[in-house]
């Protein structure tokens, strides 16, 4: 019983992280027109909404390897959740390694209070942030990462739902 639990809560937390990542996604084609101004003033209204969702991603990330601990080994459930679970470190690499830069390169005149400024002051690598010198690099960097983590949120809830099924 323990264990259906884990799979739903599982397949639901990992079903928040893909939808995050998606919804960023399909924003891609309209926000491909935007001019620099427009996209400047679109990118902070995500925050603290995404912020707050995005607990999902390393809670999903947790759920997942407690499920892949308690699934023999030698079965088809532990070979789909191992896959569930190198998309969700994968779209959690992505994040830390590509979009997060970014995020505090766009909320630099933000002011952030609490866990948001907490959050966005984290810098994993300790690396010089990127510059406005071409916005439309960092605009790509920043939409391009979010349909790779989309792709990889997807692998992830697919596999888990296999595994249920």
């Amino acid at each position: 019983m323990m264990l259906d639990l884990l799979r739903v809560l599982t397949v639901l937390l990992a079903a928040v992280a893909m939808a995050l990542a998606l919804a960023h996604a399909l924003e891609l084609p309209g926000k491909m027109r935007l001019s620099r101004e427009e996209y400047l003033v679109v990118q902070p209204i995500y925050y603290p909404g995404f912020t707050f969702g995005g607990l999902a991603e390393p809670l999903g990330l947790l759920a997942t390897a407690l499920l892949l601990v308690l699934t023999p080994v030698a079965s088809r459930e532990f070979w789909l959740a191992l896959i569930a679970l190198l998309g969700l470190v994968g779209m959690q690499a992505i994040y830390w390694l590509v979009t997060h830069p970014v995020n505090r390169f766009w909320l630099r005149d933000q002011s952030l209070g609490g866990p948001g400024a907490e959050f966005f002051a984290l810098d994993p690598a300790r690396r010089a942030g990127p510059t406005a010198d071409d916005w439309t690099a960092l605009r790509d960097r920043w939409e391009y990462s979010h349909v790779a983590r989309t792709a990889l949120g997807l692998a992830s809830l697919l596999a888990l739902v296999v595994a249920l099924v």
